[in-house]
């Protein structure tokens, strides 16, 4: 684990992961620069890490009540961007960093994807700074302020997932700030350059240095409380709106009325009556602080499921994303643990029609395979079930992952990952 000395002790975590407590609700998360990565790999296309705690996995999509959700474990760093996963046990300092830095890989798959609810990461994306307010957060963390005017704070290719994919939500975390923004999609502040995401080149030499910055690259190195002892309290009210001059709250000005034109013909003289534009789409975007006394790392946000509950006590079902297990099936011969890719990656249309192709298998397939019963209305699955629905209004999916295995741990771990390749009749290679 890649974290300071003072941090190597033990916590409360390994009774969840044993098995002896459960979260009291279904919790889904992520891994970040701080994890027991040799444990997380071995959950490399996601499953529980305890009970009621389901990992996405190195990357992942699946369905909770309907809600998709989506996300990224680790941070960016670009040597390692294109690399393949070939850190092996032991790790050394080197491997223990590299193997939670984000692949190439996993960002091809996720863009794969349509639009979720919901995205998780733990690295902001790239430039999302510019989009809420700026000032303030500069006030309270001004060691951000180099990596900020060099276009190094944060990661170019979730900013490119974040405008492509357009989710609803996106939340983050690793720079301990609450910070909230909004990312309008189809505005022509999005397609200028200093607004987009920055390139995934490294910055050219030559920026001047600045004494008090803190490298985001190196976050990963960084005892946590020197990012807590450089935190400004926030005093100030925020502003209104974003960098690029996008209000935040609020409606914008109202136009003067232009001077009537006697031979226009007017709106009220058409026969078919013109309705108001669509509504833009937009991201809000939602990072929060480290769990520390007076700090804010706790929010409820309330996303309206997209499926219906019955009964007294509403159930919570987790689902499989059938999109997500035919791109997972479509890229299986792309995944290299190799140090290098060992296969070239299908141009963008080549992609599509494969995991076109894995659609079908995984329709025909699955059901089959999980012996598939149709869920009644009456029905209120665990977490864990292992069965499937039929088709519903918001789509069809598989209700349930695989079974948190009972003593948990790395055994438990291993067959879950058996369980999931043995599904979608794909090679192991994480065993490997």
């Amino acid at each position: 684990m890649a974290v300071p000395e003072k941090y190597k002790r033990m916590g409360d975590f390994h009774k969840y992961y044993s098995g002896q407590a459960t979260a009291p609700v279904l919790t889904v998360v992520i891994g970040g620069n701080h994890e027991a990565s040799n444990h997380l790999w071995e959950l490399y296309h996601g499953g529980w890490l305890a009970p009621n705690i389901y990992f996405l996995g190195y990357a992942g999509c699946i369905q909770v009540n309907g809600i998709r959700i989506a996300g990224a474990s680790g941070i960016y760093k670009q040597h390692d961007y294109q690399r393949g996963h070939f850190e092996r046990q032991p790790y050394d300092k080197s491997t223990m960093r590299s193997i939670y830095h984000i692949r190439e890989y996993n960002i091809r798959r996720l863009s794969l994807l349509s639009s979720p609810d919901v995205f998780l990461s733990h690295d902001w994306p790239r430039g999302i700074e510019r989009f809420g307010d700026l000032n303030g957060l500069l006030r309270r963390k001004p060691f951000l302020r180099g990596d900020i005017e060099t276009h190094q704070l944060g990661s170019p290719p979730l900013m490119s997932l974040l405008l492509n994919l357009k989710p609803t939500w996106w939340f983050a975390a690793h720079l301990h700030a609450r910070f909230e923004a909004r990312v309008r999609h189809d505005l022509p502040e999005l397609t200028s350059s200093s607004s987009g995401p920055a390139p995934v080149e490294a910055a050219g030499a030559g920026a001047k240095s600045n004494p008090d910055e803190i490298v985001i690259g190196d976050l990963d190195n960084i005892d946590d409380d020197e990012l807590n002892d450089k935190e400004v309290p926030n005093n100030n009210s925020s502003s209104s709106t974003t960098a690029a001059g996008v209000p935040l709250t609020g409606s914008t000005p109202a136009a003067a009325p232009a001077a009537q034109n006697p031979d226009e013909i007017t709106l009220d003289e058409e026969i078919e009556t013109v309705g108001p534009p669509p509504p833009l789409r937009e991201t809000k975007f939602l990072a929060l602080d480290k769990c520390l006394p007076r700090r804010q790392f706790l929010e409820v946000i309330d996303i309206p499921a997209r499926e219906e509950t019955t009964g007294r006590e509403p159930s919570v079902r987790l689902c499989y994303d059938p999109e997500w297990l035919a791109i997972t099936r479509a890229f299986q011969p792309y995944l290299s643990i190799q140090r290098g890719q060992a296969i070239n990656y299908p141009d963008p249309d080549g992609a599509r029609e494969a995991v076109a192709r894995e659609w079908d298998w995984v329709h025909a397939h699955v059901p089959l395979k999980l012996d598939a019963t149709t869920v009644s209305s009456s029905s209120s699955p665990s977490p864990s079930s292992f069965t499937t629905s039929s088709p519903s209004p918001s789509g069809w999916r598989i209700e349930g992952c695989q079974r948190f295995v009972s003593g948990g741990g790395s055994d438990g771990a291993r067959q879950q990952t058996e369980a999931f390749t043995a599904l979608l009749e794909m090679e192991n290679v994480i065993a490997q």
